[in-house]
C-alpha cells in the first residue's frame, strides 16, 4: 500500500476533473472502476477509484482518491494505491502501487 494525503486550496470540481483527466490519460490501460459523490450542508465528499495494469508488477493495481471540503475552505486529498504485490501471504514489492500514486503527486 502507498499513500498520500494533501491539503490544496482552489475549485474543488476543477481539481476532481484534473485528477479524472489525467489518471484516465496517463496510462492507455487506466479505468475509472467506481465513483461516489456526497454532500451534507456545506461539506463534500467525492471518491473515485481507478485501476491500471503495472508493467512493473506485473498485475492491476488500484488507486482510490478521496476529496473532501467543508464550505469554502482547504480540500483535503487522500489516495491510497493497493494491489501492487504478487506474493500470496505478504507483500513483495510495491512498485506498481508507487507509481500509480507518482502520477497522481505530478498532477498536484
Amino acid at each position: 500500500m502507498a499513500k498520500l494525503e494533501v491539503t490544496r486550496t482552489g475549485d474543488f470540481d476543477c481539481l476532481l476533473r484534473k485528477i479524472e483527466d489525467g489518471i484516465l490519460k496517463g496510462s492507455i490501460s487506466a479505468t475509472l472502476e467506481g465513483q461516489s459523490d456526497f454532500k451534507g450542508g456545506s461539506a463534500r465528499c467525492s471518491v473515485r477509484v481507478f485501476e491500471r495494469y503495472s508493467n512493473v508488477g506485473g498485475n492491476r493495481v488500484s488507486l482510490s482518491v478521496t476529496l473532501f471540503q467543508a464550505g469554502d475552505g482547504e480540500i483535503r486529498l487522500s489516495a491510497i494505491a493497493s494491489g501492487g504485490s504478487t506474493a500470496l501471504f505478504f507483500k513483495v514489492n510495491t512498485w506498481g502501487e508507487e507509481a500509480f500514486l507518482d502520477k497522481l503527486k505530478k498532477l498536484l
